[in-house]
């Protein structure tokens, strides 16, 4: 039976090859830029990060003055959000669950982030049922996951052995450790969102660009250039839904 995925053993690898790269960087940039209309309002807004990983984003909304709850199934990564909070004098509430067992008992939040956990579930669709049930009416949810569309292109432009199980649809948990196994279809994700009563308020795709580029075109390139680049088209149609992930921010509709 397969299990959601627990990244204790993998936090090192995650830190270099995500958090501490200029991959992270645009990440957190295009975020912050989707979000900024909702944090930067005057009342206090009640936050929950589900499965919150290092907290980057987290930790900006609570220097906004907002109260945060967050929660992770990796003690280790929960720890390092613990400690980039200490070291900012930030206040946090922080549990060591799932996030499906710390919902079971709690209240409802102004605003949810569920960033790049849905792929690595067992069960994608319960998770994001879970977390669409703790945002109160006209409240949020920022969903940012990996891009199924993406891993299908950048596997075909690769070419060699990879053409024959995205052929067959068999490629789904066949890569690495950091490779999730269950990507989603930014269109589904919508339709998924929109039947629960949500609107969608920003549509974004992250590295839209750049994960295609090999390294020797990455090496010759200007990366404020590169960056300006996928500033300007990452919320265009065709090229958001190329990105290596996708950010949708979606207000549940008032009763």
């Amino acid at each position: 039976m397969s299990q959601d995925r627990n990244f204790d053993e993998l936090i090192d690898r995650f830190r270099e090859r995500v958090y501490d790269t200029s991959k992270g960087e645009w990440r957190l940039k295009l975020l912050k830029q989707d979000l900024s209309h909702v944090v930067e309002q005057k009342a206090p807004l009640r936050v929950w990060d589900a499965g919150c990983g290092f907290a980057q984003i987290s930790q900006w909304i609570a220097q906004q003055g907002h109260p945060v709850t967050l929660c992770d199934v990796s003690s280790k990564m929960l720890e390092q959000a613990r400690q980039n909070f200490a070291l900012e004098g930030l206040q946090a509430d922080f549990h060591h669950l799932s996030f499906q067992d710390y919902a079971s008992s709690a209240g409802l939040f102004d605003l949810v982030l569920f960033h790049a956990v849905i792929e690595w579930l067992a069960e994608p669709g319960e998770g994001l049922q879970t977390v669409m049930k703790k945002i109160k009416p006209a409240g949020y949810l920022s969903l940012m996951f990996y891009n199924r569309n993406a891993m299908v292109y950048s596997n075909v432009l690769k070419g060699s052995w990879r053409l024959k199980p995205i052929l067959e649809d068999s490629y789904l948990g066949k890569g690495s450790k950091l490779t999730p196994p269950n990507p989603q279809y930014p269109h589904e994700m919508v339709a998924s969102l929109s039947e629960h009563g949500f609107d969608i308020k920003a549509h974004t795709g992250i590295r839209v660009f750049s994960d295609y580029m090999d390294e020797a075109a990455l090496e010759q390139s200007d990366m404020q250039e590169l960056f300006a680049l996928e500033q300007q088209y990452c919320r265009t149609p065709t090229y958001r839904d190329m990105g290596r992930y996708v950010h949708i921010l979606a207000q549940k509709k008032p009763e």
